[in-house]
């Protein structure tokens, strides 16, 4: 199964290091059933795009919670994408969690297919939205909108062997 795992530069530097992403078990996104049901229009690329925004805001919420631990990731948004086996894969049957999914166990490096990451240029609307994602959380209309700024940015798409560059 195709999984879209939300990371961080520095986790990704971690995940370099170690030679696999992990420990398990990561909240992740993927074409779920749900996802299917929720999206009844879609083909598998538009399915697989919506599993990889969610991404993108589960990236975002790591970067807000590594501020309010007192480490400050660079404001960019990273997404790993991952093969992993349908065994290692958790489904949710809920409706309400459409794409999401636990992988249970760390991902090799090996297993990854791509990397996605914001361009220099969002790291202004990604800072400001990890800024409004609490009160954006407690229904703040301006500050959602602050946070939907940030994936008005496209993700970069990298492939494995580019990862020590863009890290370096």
């Amino acid at each position: 199964m195709r999984v879209y795992l939300p990371c961080t530069l520095p986790g990704l530097a971690r995940a370099l290091a170690v030679g696999e992403l992990g420990p398990g078990p990561m909240a992740g996104f993927a074409v779920t059933p749900a996802l299917v049901e929720w999206y009844v229009s879609g083909d598998t690329e538009e399915l697989e795009y919506v599993a990889l925004m969610e991404a993108a805001r589960g990236s975002l919420r790591m970067l807000a919670a590594d501020q309010v631990d007192g480490f400050e990731a660079p404001p960019r948004r990273v997404v790993v994408v991952a093969e992993v086996p349908d065994t290692a894969v958790l489904v949710s049957p809920d409706l309400d969690d459409r794409g999401r999914v636990r992988v249970l166990e760390s991902v090799p490096m090996a297993k990854l297919a791509a990397v996605h990451i914001d361009d220099l240029s969002a790291q202004q609307d990604v800072s400001a939205a990890i800024s409004a994602l609490s009160s954006a959380d407690d229904g703040d209309d301006d500050a959602q909108f602050i946070v939907d700024g940030a994936d008005a940015h496209e993700l970069l798409w990298y492939a494995t062997q580019e990862i020590p560059d863009i890290l370096a």
